[in-house]
């Protein structure tokens, strides 16, 4: 009998990489996946699934760099193995691009890449409105490969799924004795936490195989992201924007700027187009609590609120949950592991 239960909330990209890390780290324990959304779709499977990263403001650099270098060595032994086709995980080389030369000219995250260094004079040629960049080779993560690959990882490790919507804490204390909430924007309904708030991402996905190379403006805004499949690119960064259908004058804008970078992208031809709602927060929130239900304290540890670097820092922040759900298991009193 496996003693202790544990339910995770949320079937994203945060949610499985969880899911996965605690079933496989603590094998006596019975882990649950509870959602309402699985693959294709949850907001990770539009994602572009590129890695690097923005800095959050109050959470220590130490932090943030040790999650970036965490999820990029766990992404790199899959891109490096033979899952990278079926589990959608490659390696990709291009730039950075910025219009002014940056005051903080290397990211902390430029050690964990591969390669990292300035362009030269000769490469931003090419792109005249731009004084300077960076030119690295990272990886690329498509989740709607991804995610099912995760999911059967998870299976194997002994995890269950149950597809239904989790309205309240109070429903699932009585079935379990940890909470994972990995529930993204469903945190502001489910936690009431009032800190996370949409951010909406609008993408094509166009056939172009001769494009070799991502191209990302600094500002975040213009990209240029070749997958295994297809070509990504993007985008849009409207906050508290929750419309979810496409929107033609995005769609224009975004071809028009992604010619500018990359004249050949006019003759691409467009796949599909794709809107998501990034489920952002001023910082993550990857922390524990204990909850009083139904005349129960029980343990919840919180993993949500990554904006548009879900994919960038998933496996690091779920290493942090697991390191959380150990600590609350070390404070629960003996009869309950038993």
């Amino acid at each position: 009998m496996k003693s202790v239960r544990v339910v995770v909330v949320g079937a994203g990209v945060i949610g499985f990489s969880t899911a996965v890390c605690v079933a496989e780290a603590l094998p006596f324990c019975s882990v649950t996946l509870l959602a309402e959304k699985f693959s294709p779709d949850t907001t990770s499977d539009g994602a572009a699934g590129i890695l690097f990263a923005g800095k959050f403001p109050d959470i220590p650099l130490e932090r943030q760099r040790r999650w970036f270098k965490n999820s990029f060595d766990h992404l790199l032994d899959i891109a490096q193995s033979q899952h990278s086709p079926e589990a959608g995980v490659m390696l990709s080389s291009g730039w950075q691009i910025f219009k002014d030369v940056q005051a903080d000219k290397k990211p902390f995250w430029s050690e964990a890449v591969i390669g990292f260094r300035f362009m030269t004079d000769s490469e931003l040629k090419r792109f005249p409105e731009h004084k300077f960049g960076h030119a690295f080779t990272t990886i690329k993560c498509e989740c709607s490969s991804y995610l099912p690959w995760l999911e059967k990882r998870f299976r194997k490790a002994g995890g269950l799924v149950e597809q239904r919507k989790v309205n309240s804490l109070q429903e699932l204390s009585n079935s379990y004795d940890i909470i994972v909430n990995c529930s993204g924007l469903g945190s502001k309904l489910l936690v009431g936490d009032n800190k996370v708030y949409p951010v909406r991402g609008q993408v094509l996905k166009v056939e172009a195989p001769w494009l070799q190379h991502f191209i990302r403006d600094g500002d975040g805004k213009t990209y240029i992201f070749p997958g295994m499949h297809c070509v990504t690119i993007g985008g849009t960064r409207q906050e508290g924007d929750r419309r979810l259908q496409v929107d033609e004058g995005d769609t224009k804008g975004i071809l028009e700027r992604c010619s500018g970078l990359e004249p050949s992208i006019g003759k691409a031809k467009v796949l599909g187009e794709w809107v998501g709602l990034r489920p952002s927060r001023r910082n993550p929130r990857v922390e524990r609590e204990v909850v009083q239900l139904q005349g129960r304290r029980v343990p919840v540890v919180h993993n949500y609120g990554h904006g548009g670097w879900g994919v960038t820092l998933a496996w690091g922040t779920a290493l942090d949950a697991l390191g959380l759900v150990r600590q609350c298991l070390h404070e629960m009193p003996l009869q309950a592991k038993l």
